[in-house]
């Protein structure tokens, strides 16, 4: 912040960055002068030099990145661009969410700008590396107030994208079912000659002693060896026969299993088809080489075409939600990944089988359509397990909720730490039974640890689909109703269903409030 009202975001840690655009800058002339010495050939010095030296250009881009606000609007600069918007061209700031699951990095925050025409520009800063960091909350903060004192946002509240919500797009997701679908189909055009080669190799006959030079590697033709020594490595490595004199040849790679069978100064028998050997054939052990069939190929390009179905139902599902706000949470697509393993429980067998002639009999045919019937029903259930349900209200009614002599603990959770959710301990609503509605950390079944909730003290504001400021341990298919309690805004989530049912047992103590769903929902009313 400035005394003027205005934001600065520089860079942390610049000592540290610049110290690492030296050492770049001695990687660069490390490597310059070790290409010059070597006539242009790179060595291991070459390689250190350049990867001193890219890192230091990142750094230098990290340390030369500025964002300045004030009344006018919001200039930024980096390495190789500059440019500045005022805020009436400004429609919208975000923050860009995305989670690293590592030990020491949690999940990265940016911020981005949404302008009038629809494009959206990443700011080089403010960024942040951790959950909670005030001083990007702070600065976060100052721009959205400047941006509501001279511009006209499009929303009240901050908007989080994340690989959960509506705005994260759709384009990866195509991207990726296009490439694992071009794989399948470079895999499944093997199919042909690996079924030829599968029969060729069934049906070689020995060589015998009539048949030409020229066509000799087409028949079984076998040569005497003697074993010298073995190597036995670890399962994902090959094994290795070593043979007297190198006759004749001086290794061969075998499964960890045939080289512990086999012991120096065995006699052995190679059988050897088209210039290799594929069989080693002893008194105490038998190694084969394994001939990959049609049916392991067809399987194998199956899968990819399989593996390419969901990031497809991702990207319908995006385009699906496209009239949704861009920080709503959309469903989630493990509905889709079901009906894909049924898919694979028929079609990977029948490709196995079948590799070459899918469907050239009554029984493949057969097969086939069933297949195809229960993949269309898995569909179909996918699709309305999926859909959208928009909240319609509270839960609330204009009786009395009527008393339950039986505890019911329901799953839901209050998103912010309060007196009765002690650091977000609850798991778990307990209603009925003769006793307040409490939280639990557990299913039940007694009010053991139960924290009584303090209806008198909360106010229904609203309730509403999951956004991607919610977290990603909120559900997709949960809904959350936003509750002020003393003037304190908390959450609290919980199945549809569920929520209903906890807003309606909480209903007589709630006062009157009259509250706006979101787009698609109803009006309703808490009363008193």
């Amino acid at each position: 912040m400035t005394d003027d009202g205005g934001v600065r975001c520089r860079a942390h840690y610049k000592r540290t960055l610049w110290c690492f655009v030296g050492v770049g800058a001695a990687g660069a002339v490390l490597a310059a002068a070790r290409t010059a010495y070597r006539g242009g050939l790179p060595d291991v010095w070459t390689g250190v030099g350049t990867l001193l030296a890219l890192v230091g250009v990142v750094s230098l881009h990290a340390v030369t990145a500025r964002v300045d606000a004030d009344a006018y609007g919001l200039r930024r600069r980096t390495l190789l661009r500059r440019s500045s918007v005022s805020w009436p061209d400004i429609a919208d700031l975000r923050v860009r969410l995305k989670y690293a699951n590592t030990p020491r990095v949690q999940e990265t925050r940016g911020v981005s700008l949404v302008l009038r025409d629809g494009r959206e520009q990443l700011l080089p800063l403010p960024r942040s590396w951790t959950p909670d960091d005030p001083d990007f909350d702070t600065k976060l903060a100052a721009l959205r107030a400047l941006h509501r004192r001279h511009g006209t946002p499009e929303s009240s509240h901050v908007p989080v994208i994340s690989y959960r919500t509506a705005g994260r797009g759709w384009a990866r997701s195509l991207s990726l079912c296009v490439l694992l679908l071009a794989v399948a189909a470079v895999v499944a055009w093997f199919v042909p000659h690996t079924a030829s080669q599968e029969r060729e190799w069934r049906s070689a006959a020995p060589c015998t002693a009539e048949t030409p030079d020229p066509e000799r590697g087409e028949c079984l033709s076998t040569r005497p060896a003697v074993i010298a020594r073995t190597e036995v490595h670890r399962p994902k490595r090959s094994s290795w026969l070593y043979f007297s004199d190198s006759r004749p040849l001086e290794r061969l790679g075998v499964s960890r299993e045939a080289a512990r069978e086999f012991r120096p100064g065995d006699k052995v028998e190679l059988t050897l088809w088209r210039g290799q050997v594929r069989e080693v054939a002893g008194t105490r052990h038998v190694w084969r080489e394994h001939i990959t069939g049609a049916g392991d190929v067809a399987v194998l390009a199956a899968g990819f075409a399989l593996a390419a179905g969901y990031p497809a139902a991702q990207a319908l599902l995006r385009l699906r939600g496209r009239r949704l706000p861009d920080d709503e949470v959309l469903p989630s697509a493990l509905p889709f990944a079901g009906a894909l393993v049924g898919t694979a429980l028929w079609l990977l067998p029948l490709c196995y089988l079948r590799p070459t002639t899918l469907l050239s009999s009554p029984t493949a045919i057969s097969w086939t359509a069933a297949g195809a019937l229960a993949t269309s029903a898995l569909l179909v259930r996918a699709w309305r397990a999926t859909r959208v349900r928009t909240p319609v209200g509270s839960g609330t009614s204009e009786e009395p909720a009527e008393a339950d002599d039986e505890e019911v603990f329901l799953a839901a959770r209050f998103l912010e730490h309060t007196d009765y959710n002690p650091y977000g301990f609850g798991t778990h609503i307990v209603l009925g039974g003769g006793g307040p509605p409490a939280v639990t950390p557990h299913p039940g079944p007694d009010r053991f640890a139960a924290k009584p909730i303090p209806v008198e003290r909360l106010i229904v504001r609203n309730v509403r689909r999951p956004r991607g400021s919610d977290g990603d341990t909120v559900p997709r298919s949960w809904h959350i109703a936003e509750l002020d309690e003393a003037g304190t805004p908390i959450r609290l989530t919980a199945a549809p269903a569920d929520l209903t049912r906890i807003l309606r047992e909480l209903g007589p103590a709630l006062p009157s409030r009259r509250v706006t769903p979101p787009p698609g929902g109803r009006t309703w009313s808490s009363h008193s």
